[in-house]
């Protein structure tokens, strides 16, 4: 397989977009591989968020906690950018607004856009980071087609496996899935920026992670560290995986709340280790209650860590590797 080609896989696993009232747009910049991705929910939708990592760059998590007064949001962010990405937001709210979407609050209507950005200020110029422009084109690309996935929107810098340094990681990227029970939809879009590995839980195989010295095959991180290898020091907030889960069944506040938590027990079914003082971890969750059931929140649990799981493996098998200057970025695929 020719380097940069993406890895072969299985069907894709659904979209986000197969969710009632969902659309997402992504803006990848061409200048350097950064990027964001915006989930829309023009007529609303009941929110909530679990932030896991030990150094998140976020936006507007805590008006989603059940015991505060904001019920719906409009949209939520993810971008590249580190902590200079969130400006993308504004963005996104002046796209909304313009067309009348946002939360009457007396003479005003205000958009509620949610967030978490990822670092990759490591690849290509630090300078050039996702702003209200990028936030707001993401918006004019967002549409009910299942997104690209891989090298785009917030994936499009994302890194893996940094745990032993930079120059033998991998290549990142963002990618979704959804699955369907009953008639209700549950879905998710991941982009994973870990500093662990990211594993195939069907099989155990690590798909893509930290590599050996000379950069020739996989070194499988978990075992690495128990037998005593030494990971190299790593700046709090340089990686992280964020990502929105979305349902069309009916929730509460506190069960979005839920279902953002269990979504990160899928994603530690593919990253290991995750959650660690250098990943800022967030995950969103949205209800559109457009399916007009609830279902029942076992159910619905499942589904959600189900598909979180699978939008990282999509995220890795579908990115494509990467040259900068003299440092190459390998993807699944080229490994082999």
């Amino acid at each position: 397989m020719p380097p940069g080609a993406p890895a072969s896989a299985s069907p894709r696993p659904g979209a986000i977009t197969d969710v009632a009232g969902i659309e997402v747009g992504h803006f990848t910049d061409s200048r350097r591989p950064t990027g964001c991705t915006v989930v829309l929910a023009r007529e609303g939708a009941v929110a909530g968020a679990d932030v896991r990592g030990a150094a998140p760059g976020t936006r507007e998590t805590d008006v989603l906690s059940p015991s505060n007064v904001v019920e719906r949001v409009h949209g939520v962010l993810l971008a590249g950018g580190s902590a200079w990405g969130l400006d993308a937001a504004c963005g996104v709210m002046r796209w909304l607004d313009e067309r009348g979407v946002g939360m009457t609050v007396g003479p005003a209507r205000v958009p509620i856009v949610p967030g978490a950005v990822l670092f990759d200020l490591a690849l290509g110029d630090q300078r050039i980071r996702p702003d209200a422009a990028a936030g707001y084109a993401a918006c004019e690309a967002a549409s009910t087609t299942p997104p690209a996935e891989g090298n785009v929107g917030a994936g499009a810098g994302a890194v893996v496996g940094k745990i032993f340094g930079f120059h033998r990681a991998m290549k990142g990227g963002i990618g979704g899935a959804s699955v369907t029970v009953g008639g209700v939809t549950v879905g998710a879009i991941v982009a994973c920026n870990a500093l662990g590995d990211v594993v195939d839980p069907e099989t155990g195989q690590v798909l893509a992670g930290a590599r050996t010295e000379r950069g020739t095959r996989l070194l499988d991180t978990r075992r690495a560290l128990l037998r005593g290898d030494m990971p190299r020091p790593m700046l709090a907030g340089s990686n992280t995986t964020i990502g929105v889960i979305a349902t069309d069944a009916v929730l509460t506040k506190s069960q979005a709340c839920r279902l953002a938590t269990v979504g990160h027990d899928g994603l530690a079914r593919a990253i290991n280790p995750l959650h660690t003082l250098s990943d800022g971890d967030a995950l969103f969750a949205l209800g559109t209650g457009a399916s007009g059931s609830t279902l029942g929140m076992m159910t619905l649990c499942v589904m959600a860590a189900e598909v979180c799981t699978l939008a990282v493996v999509r995220a890795i098998r579908a990115a494509q590797g990467v040259t900068l200057g003299a440092a190459y970025l390998p993807a699944a695929g080229d490994l082999g």
